[in-house]
Formats: C-alpha cells, sequence, structure tokens
C-alpha cells in the first residue's frame, strides 16, 4: 500500500497513496492516476493525451485539505475501480467512449495481474471504512471525479448547461432518505461557494447518478453507517483537450472540499 509523502518511490510503481486521521469524513481520487504497468503500456493503443483526456487530473488536489484521502495512481485504462470487477477493464470500445484502447487483447496473465489490483483496493477500502466507522460511528465518503464537456472538440460548441451543470452530485445507489441531510448539506455548501468569481450549478442525479462500483460497494457493506456521495466536477478547471490547468479555480475548488469536512463532522455528531 503506498503512502501520501514516502521519498525515493517512483510514482510509476505505487499503487495508491493513503492518508488517514481522525476524521469522519473521506475524500477519494480514483480516478487521477495516469500511470500503467510495464507489461501493459506497450499493449495499449491509445496515446498519452488520449488517456489523459478520460482521466480525472487535479482530483487528488480538490482534496488535498482533507484529513482522510485515497488517491488512486494507476490509469482507469488499465483498471478502472469504478467498475464492477466484470466490467473494470475496458475490453471493447464501447466500454470506452468507442475508444480503442488496445493494440491487441491483453493476455490472462495481464488481466489478472489487473483484477487483482481492483480486489485489493476493494479489501483496502471496506478495512479503512471499518475502523472509520469503529471510531466515529458513521462516516462520508467523497467520491471526487470530473468529467467532460467539449467531447465535439477543442472549438466546438461545449454541451449544453441544461445537461451539464458545473457540479453534478450523484446520489443513485444510497438510500436517498436516510441521508438526505447529509446530501443537501453538501449542494447548498458549493451552491453557496465562490469558485472562479462565480457561483456554480450544482444539481443531483444530472449528467451521471452516482452509479458508480465505489459507491454502490460502500453503500452494501455500511448500509446505515456510510453515506457515500459521487461528485463530478465539469472540467470548467481545466483545458480538456490541452490538459493545461486553471489554477484559480482548483485553487476555488479545494478550498471548498476542505472547508465541507469541519460541517460533514458536526453534521454526523448531531446525527449520533
Amino acid at each position: 500500500m503506498g503512502v501520501s509523502g514516502e521519498t525515493g518511490v517512483a510514482l510509476g510503481r505505487r499503487f495508491w497513496s493513503l492518508d488517514c486521521g481522525f476524521s469522519s469524513v473521506v475524500g477519494t481520487a480514483i480516478h487521477e492516476g495516469h500511470e500503467t504497468r510495464d507489461n501493459v503500456l506497450p499493449l495499449m493503443a491509445l496515446s498519452d493525451d488520449e488517456r489523459l483526456r478520460e482521466e480525472d487530473p487535479f482530483t487528488a488536489d480538490m482534496i488535498s485539505g482533507l484529513t482522510n484521502r485515497i488517491v488512486v495512481h494507476r490509469s482507469r485504462f488499465e483498471i478502472d475501480l469504478n467498475r464492477e470487477r466484470e466490467n473494470a477493464v475496458y475490453l471493447a470500445p464501447e466500454q470506452a467512449w468507442g475508444l480503442r484502447v488496445w493494440k491487441e487483447t491483453p493476455d490472462e496473465t495481464v488481466l489478472g495481474q489487473s483484477l487483482s489490483f481492483h480486489d485489493d483496493y476493494y479489501a483496502m477500502l471496506k478495512q479503512m471504512l471499518g475502523a472509520i466507522q469503529a471510531r466515529h460511528g458513521a462516516f462520508v465518503v467523497l467520491d471526487v471525479h470530473s468529467y467532460n464537456h467539449r467531447r465535439d472538440g477543442a472549438n466546438a460548441e461545449p454541451s449544453l448547461q441544461a445537461e451539464a451543470p458545473d457540479i453534478n452530485i450523484g446520489t443513485f445507489s444510497m438510500e436517498r432518505s436516510l441521508w438526505a441531510d447529509v446530501v443537501d448539506l453538501v449542494v447548498d455548501h458549493f451552491r453557496q461557494a465562490e469558485i472562479g468569481g462565480r457561483k456554480l450549478d450544482v444539481r443531483e442525479n444530472v449528467a451521471f447518478q452516482g452509479k458508480g462500483e465505489q459507491t454502490r460497494f460502500i453503500h452494501e457493506h455500511f448500509p446505515n453507517t456510510g453515506c457515500a456521495i459521487a461528485i463530478e466536477f465539469k472540467k470548467i478547471f481545466m483545458d480538456e483537450w490541452t490538459g493545461k490547468p486553471d489554477d484559480r479555480i482548483i485553487r476555488d475548488i479545494r478550498a471548498a472540499v476542505t472547508s465541507l469536512e469541519p460541517l460533514l463532522e458536526e453534521r454526523l455528531r448531531v446525527r449520533g
């Protein structure tokens, strides 16, 4: 298991970074990663830029002010931890936005190594969240992602705002009525935040519904004590075609996420 702050360790050899302290709030950036194993990269048909466009760069920065954090360093094109194990490797274009991922299909050895990483991650996640539950009684996971809104090209019109809110809150897999006060707090907090000099359009289950494997897994294993909220930031914080970040917007998002932690901790304490 990787530990944040290690020195002398090549990033490409690290699976994930884990920071854990005294808080009932956890931030995750499981699509942050761009690295792949040495035996995977030669098999890939995608360029670095093509992979980066569908990954979630800078999401690790967004959660960097939280006490508990998990940042995955492996690319989703090696193994997508937010999909169920059976579909976690993109073997067909329809699994990957129509992209041809592989020059040649990975053999059983390569696939087995990738799927083992999926198994290891969820074993680690269950253990970590179990410890937080034992310490605090309940917890909130902020499952942070990002999404493209200029898929037709760098100079084409972006997606319609009605279909692509600046922040999409996904709640599909949770028992919504059980966690309504927590979800409403998160939505209201981001609506009130000033990011990039303006208030953002924050809506629930519009562009995405929060149907990923991580939130599903958490609600299955911690049905009454774990609230996992998928938070999708539209890529207004970067140029999704060049990869260039807008440092001001990233900084503002990080401040908004960081200031959410004590509010959620207090809400959980009030809930008992």
